[in-house]
């Protein structure tokens, strides 16, 4: 399973699905002020893919819904709950996280898909160890497309 590292902005990938390093969707998203990965996102795809993913309704820590893009070039947005009630994340939510992405981006025949790094930042994860879980999760994993694993820089 081939996966690259990049620095970048996840909004700008051109891969099949993005996924938005979210929470576990139980407090309506108009309340909340979408920062870091879901900031970056809304700024780009619009308010629809928060309202469709509302629709949906809590998500299990470690679990994952699709949505579509809004105003993104990609084909979907996977919604993965990494941080618990507390704001806070962990090894086995991250973990769990990547494998949920990986199994909706195959269910619905994606052949790409760009992950940012999931509970760093607002999760409390450090970066250095979020990656290394990811990482052995991507190399673990039997996803027959292409993974971008995107480290946020800025502008």
């Amino acid at each position: 399973m081939p996966y690259t590292i990049i620095e970048g902005n996840i909004a700008d990938q051109e891969t099949d699905a993005i996924v938005n390093a979210w929470n576990r969707n139980i407090i309506p998203w108009f309340l909340l002020l979408p920062q870091g990965v879901s900031g970056a996102i809304k700024n780009v795809a619009g308010f629809e893919p928060f309202r469709e993913l509302q629709r949906k309704g809590p998500i299990p820590l470690g679990g994952a819904v699709i949505t579509g893009p809004g105003k993104l070039k990609c084909k979907a947005i996977i919604h993965v709950a990494g941080i618990s009630m507390l704001w806070r994340s962990s090894e086995k939510a991250i973990r769990a996280c990547v494998r949920s992405a990986l199994s909706l981006a195959s269910e619905h025949n994606l052949g790409s898909i760009g992950f940012p790094l999931i509970g760093a930042g607002t999760g409390g994860v450090k970066p250095e160890d979020a990656k290394r879980y990811m990482l052995e999760e991507f190399e673990a994993s039997g996803f027959q497309g292409s993974i971008v694993l995107v480290l946020f820089k800025k502008n």
